[in-house]
């Protein structure tokens, strides 16, 4: 199902929600993305996958909670070991997984835990293709329709944007994430514990924002088909 822009969440939502943000050598931008995020929603966890780089000492400068791997596990590890950390602090209501990349937007994010405070969602997952904002280009958007089609097929849900990082989760939503799968078919196995749980969800309309940052590193479209190749492998 997919909804209209809800109005923004309450300042108590907001003080009840911590945003999980898997980081991996982002030390160029993370700081920039945590203090935008910061200053609507003060409780962030990132959890540093291996970084090579600075990315770490810069999150927590920034004002974040950070967990360290002691090497790079992949992304499906680091969201369940925020997921695992942020659901086990006192007052969490919404879990909120957000890129350390820069893509996402603070103001969706705000929209989506305002979507589920007032309408009773468990469960807010951010799409891309319910608006003709995001320009993800031809290929890519291929790509991406394609492992939403494995993954519905695959899990019994209905989803325009399955490999979607931006996520609002209400806590009892989040108890039941228990990922294994540490790489890109994370994706979907959350889809698919989620849509066992039988709690009510819906998409949002987000814009993807594909920076200079963003295309300049170079992996969009590789982890577009890694997507593809773990459902298929797996």
């Amino acid at each position: 199902m997919s909804v209209t822009p809800s109005m923004p969440a309450s300042a108590e939502a907001l003080d009840a929600t911590w945003v999980v943000m898997p980081l991996y050598n982002e030390a160029a931008v993370v700081g920039d993305v945590i203090r935008e995020l910061r200053a609507s929603i003060p409780k962030v966890v990132c959890v540093d996958d291996g970084s090579r780089d600075r990315s770490a000492t810069i999150a927590e400068e920034a004002g974040a909670r950070v967990l360290r791997h002691p090497h790079n596990m992949g992304q499906g590890a680091a969201l369940q070991t925020g997921i695992a950390y942020a659901r086990s602090q006192p007052g969490c209501e919404y879990i909120l997984t957000f890129d350390a990349d820069g893509q996402h937007r603070v103001e969706d994010a705000i929209a989506m835990v305002g979507l589920s405070e007032r309408d009773g969602y468990a469960i807010v997952l951010g799409s891309r293709f319910l608006d003709d904002r995001t320009q993800p280009g031809w290929a890519k958007k291929a790509v991406l329709k394609l492992a939403a089609a494995v993954t519905n097929a695959a899990t019994g849900m209905t989803l325009t944007d399955a490999h979607n990082g931006l996520r609002v989760l209400r806590v009892d939503a989040a108890r039941v994430v228990n990922l294994q799968q540490d790489r890109m078919a994370h994706a979907s196995e959350i889809v698919a514990q989620l849509g066992r749980s039988g709690l009510p969800w819906t998409e949002f309309p987000v814009h993807i924002r594909y920076t200079d940052y963003s295309k300049a590193k170079g992996q969009s479209m590789l982890n577009s088909i890694n997507i593809v190749v773990d459902l298929v492998i797996r």
